[in-house]
């Protein structure tokens, strides 16, 4: 069983950073691939990031690469996603989850999800 926490998000003007954070509870965190998805508005949850089991592996949805950066520190239990030159259509409720699947980008195949953090990016 894991429990996940979301925190960092807040309101920023475009072109802004923010930078998320996931707490785990749990002694196996480190066994999981993490991911980021974001919930927008009317619209459905989709996928942001994702991070294999030690951070060596990472993948991203094409609208974020070159902007936003995923990591965990595992001796910490927490995954991280680093958010520059924020636009406005990153707004959205963002997620961590937890998989056991390698580098999985669909939503059914993570088992653990967090409570959500709302990120605004201000025009």
């Amino acid at each position: 069983q894991v429990q996940l926490v979301e925190s960092g998000g807040g309101l920023v003007q475009a072109g802004g950073s923010l930078r998320l954070s996931c707490a785990a509870s749990g002694r196996t965190f480190s066994r999981y691939g993490m991911g980021w998805f974001r919930q927008a508005p009317g619209k459905e949850r989709a996928f942001v990031a994702a991070i294999n089991w030690s951070g060596g592996s990472t993948n991203y949805v094409d609208s974020v690469k070159g902007r936003f950066t995923i990591s965990r520190d595992n001796a910490k239990n927490t995954v991280y996603l680093e958010m520059n030159s924020l636009k406005p259509e990153d707004t959205a409720v963002y997620y961590c989850a937890a998989t056991t699947s390698f580098m999985a980008t669909i939503i059914k195949t993570y088992d653990y999800w967090g409570q959500g953090t709302q990120v605004t990016v201000a025009s």
